[in-house]
């Protein structure tokens, strides 16, 4: 139990650090260290890091580090004048950028066809097209991180955060509610301990927070009503990610994904859920930005 608290407090400490300096270029570099480790992690699971598939292995690594540090690279300062006639200073991403990181992924890609053609004997089809999901999702997912917080140079921010809390805050609302109240289980063959109380105490609690911090923030009632719908939706997708993640680690046969993070697991482990959370988040936040919410 000390070494878990330990090890989450040094987690913390560290997120602490990088979310203070989040407007620098240490969040895309931060976050290209992450998907590296949990690229390395997804590998592993399905020996892809044996030295026989390298290419493989240094294709998908390589181009998954790449996504954050290009959307970094390829923002630019845009004035926006508001319905309210203020002017809010944000970054946006030049066209190119998309052009570029689809260069990277195919050629990425080509690499891993290549090597199957070559290793056909030895790769099976499910360890290929394992690789080029993870070389496609976790990428992009986590690059979410540097898109929300460019969004908008005043609350970039605040933004991240409740991105990051949409998937932490229903794991604990979930938590609590079903130590208190949890009778029926949800998935009792992937997930043993999640109930459909605590499901809902998760979605609850979530929408409840963002409701709460948005329309603090934002001093808006009408943001803070549009945000529990917006918390509500990404404490359900968290719960399918991490679901997900754990169906994918009982059918390879693994407790944990990784011991980066002694008594916590790997960084897959802690952050599966943030890879669906945090697309839904920064695509509905577009949206009311679009809807001028």
């Amino acid at each position: 139990m000390l070494t878990r608290i330990i090890s989450g407090a040094v987690g913390a400490a560290l997120m602490v650090v990088v979310l203070f300096f989040h407007d620098t270029v240490m969040l895309p570099i931060a976050v290209a260290a992450m998907i590296a480790v949990m690229l390395y992690e997804l590998l592993r699971a399905v020996k892809l890091d044996d030295h026989r598939f390298a290419p493989i292995f240094w294709a998908v690594e390589l181009c998954g580090i790449a996504m954050p540090l290009l959307y970094q690279l390829f923002y630019d300062s845009e004035k926006e004048y508001t319905s309210k006639g203020d002017i809010n200073i944000k970054l946006v991403y030049r066209g190119e950028v998309s052009v570029i990181a689809f260069g990277i992924t195919l050629a990425a890609a080509f690499v891993v066809f290549v090597t199957w053609l070559r290793k056909h004997k030895e790769l099976r089809y499910e360890q290929v097209f394992f690789a080029l999901a993870c070389m496609v999702l976790v990428p992009q997912a986590m690059s979410t991180m540097v898109r929300i917080d460019r969004m908008d140079n005043e609350n970039g921010l605040f933004l991240l955060i409740m991105g990051l809390c949409g998937a932490w805050i229903a794991d604990t609302g979930a938590y609590f509610t079903g130590v208190a109240f949890g009778k029926h289980k949800l998935c009792p063959e992937i997930s043993p301990k999640k109930t459909i109380e605590g499901f809902v105490g998760g979605i609850v609690s979530t929408g409840i927070v963002f409701a709460i911090a948005f329309a603090v923030n934002y001093k808006d009632v009408t943001i803070g009503i549009a945000a529990f719908v917006i918390g509500t939706v990404c404490a359900v997708i968290g719960t399918v990610g991490d679901l997900s993640a754990s169906m994918v680690k009982r059918q390879i046969g693994f407790k944990d994904y990784g011991k980066i993070m002694p008594g916590h697991g790997g960084l897959m482990d802690r952050f599966d859920s943030v890879l669906f959370v945090l697309p839904t988040f920064y695509a509905m936040m577009s949206m009311m930005e679009i809807l001028d919410i």
